[in-house]
């Protein structure tokens, strides 16, 4: 139960509900924001707050999820039932976009696989859910993606639309062809341009040279400086456009039924599943809510119980951050020993906030909403919830201030119990102070008897009393700071709170005799039992700072000594890890050094050396081998103690730079026999060379000074045509050489012998650098085009060009066409096309190599 109605006004909730809207994408979320209700059921609220955290982590990992097309089409679709009615094409954009939605989140929430379930509460929750793939494509082959029918969604109404298209365009050929003319004889300004009056084209013309165009006025301007004409010569064309376009919305109308017909039978299905929609909405809006106060769901148990660490009112710390101040978190604990919790202190202080504080979380908490509190609070659940706030006065009702408490008052004894959450503000107030102070304690009495929980907030000395003396009620004070004059709006708990009147009215200015007066008239007793109680407080406050900082070192303690624990676990792991490794490094070590030395010994027996030395080496690796397995270290052979591994290693250095330089001398000596017998024959190659004076086609020749091979495809005169590898080259007889193995293998000789290598090399180079991919023949006459282009495509090939660019230009073609015929005979010419239009079209030839 809640009460009063207006709780939720009362405890700020109504602006909760409007910043949950703000953030909803349609208003299906918004509907399941104006429906959200407050739960007593543990398992309902769980399932609340589950399905949110869910959301967050998906969102959180899938930035992507389909929240992009909700759309609100209930009230058409429901309407759908009725037979001969139809949706209309927005409608229809708005259900493929929303179902298609639909269909996305479905396939995350619900996969078939359950290895694959993003969270149980959201698989529950999209579990039958009908999606519509079909429907959908039904819709695309009649809607477009821009919202509108498609011209193909009927053979007639792409006819009609067709004719109208034709009609169109003729009657708005005609009048411009008007405009123009009447343009000409000056009846209409250049700039007027033709206007629509009615779905009809008409010409804009002064009001005195009206009935110089013969045709219709249909309207004229607000000033009446101009009036609309239609042309006699439109008129019938105009009506007809108008037949047209009434058929058009006939054929329209015709197919928008029939594909309705395709959306009645599911109506109830359909409207299953945007409920479904609107609650997701409603979700991913708590889910941003959430992060925006730094929200969570706490754990909840099924009976009652409140440990609230650094709880926070959303409310008061959005005006506070607009005025750039921070809000000051509080601790609150209700437990069954201590269920009722009476707050006292200074005015001003944050009593009513923190009891607005408590009944606000906690009817979020149970309508499913987030709450700002810190992961470590737990709370329950309660059945009741009921706040006694403000002045309740009412002149329609002949209730009073302190009337309409005492009715708030009955009502709550009359429905509290064990499962009863009471807030009370300001608690006896509102009569003569004994009188109420005597009915306060009774009520409270028996709410304890009841068993209720509850947090009231009071200044009376009585109920404080009550606190100390009660089982089930425990006393809280809101701090204050009596030296700076300020609140401190901290609640501790344990102990009665003084209200600070002396000071607060020192502090706002009274006369010092007044406030000397009020002192005596209290007596003082009550001043000393109120400082007492002041320095009690400023003691506690003092010692729970040093509480706070011990547990605060205590936490850094327990983390510092963790995370010891865990580095101390990743060395032994490493340690183990390292040792691991440095075992096979050093077996590794070991096999590669047996191989080395058995190979030394294999040398030393092929040379016949003395078989003790042999011995000897083995007898040290043996005993090597057998250190390594063990982990003892080997006695060196110079007796003077362990051998060390630097020992070992220069051993083995030793023993591989003897092998090296055993493996060098064997190369010189072969290298320079092999280049001794490649002198010999290279003399005899080329005094054969030199002696042949005629080159032959077929003949496998070079170019001096270049080590590239190619054949003799013909020869004419001096001239003559060789082919290396894809590429076909002209050149003069006496720069080639006749090639053979042996010139291929001694370069650097040829080099040296001819120097007229170096030319054609240094050629070459200047060729790359200076080529460029584009070639300009325009203005060239045929035989000057074709002879640049033989260079170019010659040259091209030489640098290894793989697509160059000839500018030949348009005109006639005659240049293209050469250009093109010399190209389809050149093998090294994969293919040529016209250039992109955007880059020249057909005035450029582009060739593949």
């Amino acid at each position: 139960m809640i009460y009063p109605d207006n709780f939720e006004i009362k405890i700020g909730f109504s602006e909760i509900r409007s910043m949950l809207n703000e953030r909803c994408l349609s208003p299906l979320g918004q509907s399941q924001v104006e429906a959200m209700t407050f739960s007593d059921d543990v398992e309902t609220v769980n399932e609340w707050h589950q399905q949110t955290d869910e959301l967050r982590l998906l969102l959180e990992e899938n930035p992507d999820f389909p929240l992009d097309n909700i759309f609100d089409v209930r009230e058409s679709v429901s309407r759908a039932r009725i037979a001969n009615t139809h949706l209309e094409e927005e409608d229809f954009f708005h259900l493929r976009r929303s179902l298609d939605t639909i269909h996305k989140i479905v396939t995350i929430l619900h996969p078939d696989d359950d290895e694959q379930m993003v969270g149980k509460a959201l698989f529950l929750l999209s579990d039958g859910i009908a999606t519509f793939p079909n429907l959908v494509q039904r819709i695309d082959q009649v809607i477009d993606k821009f919202g509108h029918m498609r011209d193909t969604a009927s053979p007639e109404l792409q006819r009609l639309r067709r004719e109208l298209s034709r009609a169109e365009g003729s009657v708005s050929r005609t009048i411009y062809g008007i405009l123009r003319a009447a343009q000409v004889d000056g009846l209409i300004d250049k700039d007027v341009t033709p206007a629509v009056r009615d779905g009809r084209l008409v010409i804009p013309v002064a009001p005195g040279l009206k009935r110089r165009i013969n045709g219709i006025v249909h309207d004229e301007s607000a000033t009446g400086r101009t009036v609309f004409v239609e042309p006699t010569e439109v008129v019938e064309a105009n009506n007809h456009i108008r037949k047209l376009e009434a058929e058009e919305r006939q054929e329209v109308i015709r197919i928008l039924t029939a594909l309705t017909q395709h959306v009645r039978p599911n109506v109830r299905e359909i409207l299953d599943s945007f409920h479904f929609l609107g609650i997701i909405d409603f979700l991913q809006a708590k889910v941003q809510f959430g992060k925006q106060i730094r929200g969570l769901s706490p754990q909840l148990s099924t009976s009652p119980y409140m440990d609230w660490i650094e709880a926070r009112n959303p409310l008061l710390e959005k005006q506070l951050e607009v005025r750039g101040a921070k809000i000051v978190p509080l601790n609150i604990t209700l437990t069954p020993e201590k269920h009722i919790l009476i707050i006292s202190g200074p005015n001003a202080g944050g009593k009513s906030v923190c009891l607005k504080t408590v009944g606000l979380l906690q009817y979020m908490l149970q309508c499913g909403v987030p709450i700002p509190v810190s992961e470590r609070s737990s709370c329950g659940i309660f059945e009741d919830l009921m706040i006694d706030i403000g002045d309740e006065q009412s002149i329609e009702n002949d209730l009073s201030t302190y009337s309409s408490h005492l009715l708030n008052m009955k009502n709550m004894m009359k429905q509290a119990t064990s499962r009863t959450l009471i807030l009370i503000d300001e608690f006896g107030t509102g009569t003569e102070p004994q009188i109420g102070g005597a009915i306060a304690e009774s009520v409270l009495d028996k709410f304890c008897r009841k068993g209720a929980w509850g947090v009231i907030t009071t200044h009376y000395q009585n109920l404080k009393h009550f606190a100390d003396t009660h089982p089930g009620v425990v006393n809280g004070a809101m701090l204050y700071d009596r030296h700076e004059m300020r609140a401190l709006f901290q609640l501790a708990i344990g102990r009665p709170g003084s209200s600070f009147a002396i000071e607060i009215a020192r502090k706002i200015g009274l006369p010092e005799d007044v406030i000397a007066e009020a002192s005596e008239i209290v007596g003082s007793d009550y001043i000393q039992s109120d400082k007492y109680l002041q320095d009690i407080v400023r003691d506690k406050r003092y010692w729970e700072g040093k509480r706070q900082t011990i547990h605060q070192r205590e936490k850094e303690m327990e983390k510092t000594i963790e995370r010891y624990e865990q580095e101390i676990k990743e060395l032994q792991q490493q340690r183990k890890t390292i040792v691991t490794k440095a075992k096979a490094d050093a077996e590794e070590l070991l096999r590669e050094s047996n191989r080395r030395i058995e190979n030394a010994i294999r040398e030393i027996r092929e040379q016949q050396a003395e078989k003790e030395v042999t011995k000897k080496i083995r007898e040290e690796l043996h005993q090597f081998e057998q250190a390594v397995k063990e982990g003892q270290p080997v006695k060196g052979k110079q007796g003077h103690g362990l051998m060390s591994d630097d020992e070992f290693e220069k051993k083995v250095e030793q023993l591989r730079q003897r092998k090296l330089r055993k493996e060098k001398r064997r190369q010189e000596k072969s290298e320079q026999a092999v280049s001794a017998s490649k002198k010999e024959e290279f003399t005899t190659n080329f005094a054969v060379d030199k002696t042949k004076a005629v080159l032959a086609v077929g003949d496998t020749v070079r170019i001096r000074g270049l080590k590239s091979t190619g054949t003799i495809e013909s020869i004419d005169g001096q001239m003559c045509t060789v082919v290396f590898g894809d590429m076909r080259s002209k050149i003069r007889v006496n720069r080639l050489e006749a090639a053979t193995s042996s010139t291929e293998s001694t370069s650097q000789s040829v080099e040296t012998a001819y120097q007229v290598s170096r030319t054609t090399r240094d050629t070459i180079d200047d060729h790359r650098k200076n080529f460029k991919q584009d070639l300009d023949v325009r203005g060239m006459r045929g035989d000057e085009a074709l002879n640049a282009v033989q260079y170019f495509i010659d040259d091209a090939i030489l640098m290894g060009m793989s697509r160059v660019r000839i500018l030949h230009g348009k005109g006639n073609g005659i240049l293209r066409n050469l250009i093109r015929q010399y190209l389809s005979t050149v093998p090294n010419v994969v293919h040529y096309a016209d250039e992109h239009v955007q880059f020249g079209g057909a005035g450029i030839t582009v060739v593949d190599l």
